[in-house]
């Protein structure tokens, strides 16, 4: 388990390397976040690779990032490509000044490094971890990944679909999963990695696995993602509204729909 554990480290330090290079050849730090969902594919790749042999709970989370890293990343590069760089890398471009790309390398791409190297951690338990037949824990782990995977899957969706059409330009997203949570697509993504925890819980070592949905669940909730997208519509009617009667992050089903149009670009 350590020798996994440097080698995803070092897999980790050399792509984010490289992802920030790109990004100064870009100008734009915001590619780092269509390369977050990639980056656990080439660990999973790597760790694969490192520790060949062939299991069912390893081909069972190796599938299961594959899916879940390439669609995210197609989603995101999707939504970003033609555009300008995402608000939150401009304002740190524009409050960082000359030093921007120190601390670009450091607290954005190293930064993410380290975040993706400590939620991959299930992973390296699974691919390190001897060979097993499949347990319960792999079973209940797939079935909530594939909860969480739908729930953000159709949230991206329908919040996709609610920004494409010009009627509901600067109306916020309250309809369908919106209605449910106030970021079902947040709520999904760390649903998923407790899945993935539960499938590492029945290997070797499996202790230190939910360390990474946990992770990943307070970074979500606590630092980026809900934070920047709560202050970012803070103090609009509408936003207040929405936010007295929806939860934050785990979902709750209205007993009824929510009156009038909705849609936010969050």
């Amino acid at each position: 388990m350590p020798e996994l554990l440097l080698t995803a480290a070092l897999t980790v330090l050399i792509y984010m390397t490289a992802v920030f290079l790109l990004a100064q050849l870009l100008r734009n730090n915001a590619i780092v976040d269509v390369a977050w969902g990639l980056g656990f594919i080439v660990v999973t790749a790597v760790l694969f690779a490192a520790r060949p042999g062939l299991f069912p709970a390893k081909v069972l989370v190796a599938g299961l990032v594959l899916v879940w890293g390439l669609r995210l990343a197609a989603h995101i590069l999707r939504r970003n490509l033609g555009k300008p760089e995402d608000f939150r890398y401009a304002a740190m471009r524009r409050k960082w000044g000359r030093a921007v790309r120190v601390k670009a390398f450091f607290f954005i791409f190293m930064f993410q490094g380290l975040l993706m190297l400590v939620v991959s951690l299930p992973i390296t338990v699974v691919l390190g971890a001897p060979a097993r037949p499949l347990a319960f824990l792999d079973v209940a782990g797939a079935a909530v990944f594939a909860a969480g995977f739908l729930y953000e899957v159709v949230g991206d969706l329908q919040l996709a679909a609610h920004v494409r059409d010009p009627a509901n330009k600067g109306r916020l997203m309250t309809r369908g999963l919106w209605a449910t949570t106030r970021h079902p697509n947040y709520f999904g993504e760390a649903l998923l990695w407790w899945g993935i925890g539960l499938i590492a819980l029945s290997s070797s070592g499996g202790w230190i696995a939910p360390l990474g949905p946990l992770t990943i669940t307070l970074f979500l909730v606590f630092v980026s993602g809900v934070p920047l997208l709560e202050r970012k519509y803070a103090g609009r009617p509408d936003w207040e509204a929405y936010k007295a009667r929806t939860p934050m992050f785990v979902p709750r089903f209205p007993k009824r729909r929510p009156d009038g149009p909705g849609g936010t670009g969050a």
